[in-house]
């Protein structure tokens, strides 16, 4: 399945091949709900989508992987490292890493400014020393750069039918409705790397703050407060996927499955955060395999239409790859 989508894509050189293949298993490794959307899209779209999910893991392994007991300075250094080489890449010269290679091509063709990339990096930055946000403007800040700006690169490889001023606002609202989604979820996890991503000011209106928190997570015991915070967190969530809906129709008819699906499946972990009594700060609720599925199957029936009109190459395949587990 690599080779038919780089081929659709036409990335002929072996050496790209090879870097575009390395974000496809990224992607299939660890973005699951991401992965089985981007299945959605027609094929020649879907390595830029695995480059700009690769690049963004790999800037991310940086910042939080607890295996390696690596200093706040070095990973400052390999951060640093790592916007050199996109720098490089973005020159024309050959990165040192492949990712960088795959995401530089991806930025180029389509056109993605590259100030995307130094606002997401800057925000990854701020991961090694910011560890809480007081306001929803503070976090809002961060999100630009770790959230936003994903859904404006994302913008031109989905394609628009409206100007890209009009799709813009909700193409970045969808970024944070995502990455919000996954703060609401995450809270134990987070509270692992010594980070409160939901803010401040929502969390005292209920009672709640790091200390509390973190007492729950040790003892594994509930607490109402927490609970009603979870909540509030919850339906501001639904407000950015409310400001982002408006712009699916904006895209391209063949892009529209591929993000109507992306939503209900990262919407549905904010339900199922709700079947399980909000209990993020002990464990992490994911949506069941079958129901991604069965998500998945609906985006099937949309783009049998879409593809109706949809130009041969960019045909999705529908003998049902899309329901493909990645591996």
């Amino acid at each position: 399945m690599t080779r038919r989508e780089l081929d659709a894509a036409r990335i002929t050189d072996p050496t790209q091949r090879a870097a575009f293949t390395q974000c496809r298993h990224l992607n299939a490794r660890h973005g699951k709900t991401y992965f089985l959307a981007t299945r959605l899209l027609p094929p020649s779209r879907r390595p830029a989508v695995h480059a700009l999910y690769g690049f963004a893991r790999l800037a991310d392994d940086i910042v939080d992987d607890l295996s390696a007991p690596t200093s706040t300075e070095h990973r400052a250094q390999q951060l640093q490292r790592l916007s050199q080489d996109v720098r490089t890449a973005m020159d024309g010269d050959p990165g040192r890493h492949p990712v960088v290679n795959a995401v530089a091509h991806t930025a180029h063709r389509y056109h993605i400014p590259r100030h995307y990339f130094d606002d997401f990096l800057a925000s990854m930055r701020a991961d090694l020393t910011v560890t809480d946000y007081p306001t929803l403007e503070a976090l809002r800040s961060y999100m630009h750069g770790s959230a936003a700006v994903i859904g404006l690169q994302m913008l031109p490889v989905l394609g628009h039918v409206t100007s890209r001023e009009e799709a813009a606002p909700h193409a970045a609202a969808l970024g944070e409705a995502f990455q919000l989604t996954n703060f609401v979820r995450d809270v134990g996890e987070d509270l692992d790397r010594d980070r409160v991503y939901l803010p401040a000011d929502l969390l005292a209106a209920h009672g709640v703050d790091r200390d509390l928190l973190q007492w729950s997570r040790r003892t594994d015991r509930r607490d109402p407060r927490i609970t009603r915070a979870l909540q509030a967190a919850t339906e501001l969530t639904r407000g950015f996927y409310a400001k982002a809906a408006p712009g699916i129709e904006m895209l391209d008819p063949v892009s529209r499955p591929c993000v109507r699906t992306a939503c209900v499946l990262y919407g549905e972990i904010l339900d199922a955060v709700a079947r399980d009594g909000y209990a993020s700060v002990h464990h992490r609720s994911s949506v069941p395999l079958l129901r991604r599925g069965a998500v998945a199957a609906a985006g099937l029936a949309a783009i049998s239409k879409a593809r109706l009109t949809a130009a041969p190459a960019d045909r999705p395949d529908l003998a049902g790859q899309a329901l493909e587990e990645p591996r």
